[in-house]
């Protein structure tokens, strides 16, 4: 009989060492699985630090890193969620979340968020992030939209150089692609091959909306005046002025560099992590800058969707998660993961730090357009990802390469789009 318990004994200490397996806890200690898509060798390094110091100071709640692609990422998380096998702590962009907002697979964090971090960010950015009545992740990483320029080139060309003070208005800036350009140069090179988001986000500083809620809560799609400037600059640009490379408009923004760095064309529109492709590739004495985007009659504001940290709302450790993203999201913690990532950190107390104030690789100008930032247009537009795959994205490209008239693709992006839309709003 002794010998019996014994044996029980042994079996049930070996069983409750394996328990805890499915729900990240063993042996008292939790283990949290953060999915990062960091990919930038800064950027990778600065988030496997933070974790690394985290599990210094908390041995009962362990953060495992695990790699994810920006490339796979929406279809990856789609397949996890429906498969029970999401990671606790995941990272986005606001303008992937609707779809796992409403489906029910990222927590509320509403209640989960301590009063610090919810206060550090503005609420424009948490807005981005704003689904129904929940708030589905923390908005912690911004990129506005900038024009790079060859510096010597302007120099020389003694156009005004703007600031975020004074900066161009789009009038001006197709003049100045114009003088800039000739003689097989081109003053701008627009890398258009995802057209729509750059559209839309630059538009909002014309007044440009496009999409229009009722008061029944439905979305109509109006392109009004203020929706036209920045699309009619860009094709006036391409197809008249012949100022602008026709061959970048299918082009991503990497491609545009060789022939920026080749004085192809003096001036890329990027986005402003680029800087970073552009400080490790140009040429020895390469002279570059960064200039604010033009402005409109609503100055230089532009909608942003900011990298987002979410939770699952299947993980069984919630509280330890969020614990894990307020230490993640310390105003200097998240400077580094700024830094690494060559974008800015939507916290008002980080954007203070100096390491973002300085004038080398334009840095100073960037963090001069965090307040003009907003919620790009699209954020929480139920229908707006099969819009703009089969309505948007070839009616702009069509639009840009001279194939179509602004009418057409009026006609086309209300008529057609408004249809897909309703689909979503019955």
């Amino acid at each position: 009989m002794r010998g019996r318990a014994v044996c029980l004994l042994v079996l049930a200490l070996l069983l409750s060492g394996c328990t805890g397996g499915g729900n990240g806890t063993a042996h008292g200690r939790i283990t949290l699985r953060f999915q990062s898509l960091a990919w930038q060798q800064e950027s990778v390094e600065a988030n496997k630090q933070l974790v690394k110091e985290w599990n210094a100071s908390h041995p009962d709640i362990k953060v495992d890193y695990v790699q994810g692609s920006w490339d796979s990422v929406h279809d990856q998380l789609l397949t996890a969620f429906e498969g029970g096998e999401a990671p606790d702590i995941i990272h986005d962009a606001s303008d992937d979340l609707a779809d796992f907002a409403y489906g029910g697979y990222l927590a509320d964090l509403r209640g989960l968020l301590p009063a610090r971090l919810k206060a550090e960010i503005p609420q424009r950015s948490w807005r981005t992030t704003t689904f129904g009545d929940g708030v589905y992740g923390v908005p912690f990483l911004q990129e506005p939209r900038v024009v790079v320029a060859n510096a010597t080139w302007l120099k020389r060309s003694g156009v005004r150089v703007p600031t975020p003070e004074h900066p161009w208005s789009w009038p001006e800036f197709r003049a100045i692609t114009r003088q800039l350009g000739g003689k097989g140069r081109y003053g701008v090179a627009w890398p258009l091959k995802e057209p729509v988001s750059a559209t839309l986000n630059l538009s909002l500083s014309t007044g440009g909306r496009l999409f229009h809620r009722g008061a029944d809560g439905k979305v109509t799609i109006r392109f009004g005046a203020g929706d036209e400037v920045v699309p009619r600059t860009i094709h006036d640009q391409a197809n008249t002025d012949h100022s602008a490379s026709p061959t970048t408009l299918g082009s991503g923004g990497s491609d545009t560099l060789p022939g920026f760095f080749g004085g192809k064309y003096a001036m890329v529109p990027l986005g402003f992590s680029y800087r970073q492709q552009i400080a490790q590739q140009a040429p020895k004495g390469f002279r570059w800058q960064v200039l604010p985007a033009p402005a409109g009659v609503d100055g230089l504001a532009q909608g942003v969707s900011p990298q987002t940290l979410s939770i699952a709302e299947d993980s069984p450790h919630k509280k330890e998660a969020a614990a894990f993203l307020d230490f993640l999201l310390r105003p200097r913690n998240m400077v580094r993961l700024a830094l690494g990532d060559w974008m800015l950190p939507t916290g008002t107390e980080a954007l203070r730090d100096p390491a973002l104030h300085t004038t080398k690789d334009g840095w100073a100008t960037g963090t001069a357009l965090a307040a003009d930032l907003r919620p790009a247009p699209a954020q929480s537009v139920r229908g707006y990802s099969e819009w703009k795959d089969k309505v948007a994205t070839p009616a702009f490209q069509e639009y840009y390469s001279g194939a179509i008239g602004l009418d057409e693709l009026r006609g086309r992006l209300e008529r057609d789009g408004n249809l897909v839309l309703a689909r979503y709003q019955r």
